[in-house]
């Protein structure tokens, strides 16, 4: 199994990184889930990935841990 590091990008006016992080927290738990991410893989190589919503909601909703190929 690989390692990634997935990251989202925003950009919020606020007084400190601390305020920022929580108008950053407050926006995920009650705004649009994001679709755009950042990917970099262990070879530090960064990939730009937007999703497509009707396909993540539906891998979202599968159980992927009973999967044996993810044991």
């Amino acid at each position: 199994m690989h390692k990634f590091t997935v990251s989202i990008t925003r950009e919020i006016e606020a007084d400190t990184a601390e305020e920022a992080a929580l108008l950053m927290y407050q926006e995920l738990s009650t705004g649009p889930i994001p679709d755009r991410y950042s990917v970099t893989d262990e070879t530090k190589a960064t990939t730009e990935v937007k999703l497509d919503r009707h396909k993540a909601d539906e891998f979202a909703s599968i159980d992927h841990t009973a999967d044996p190929g993810n044991w």
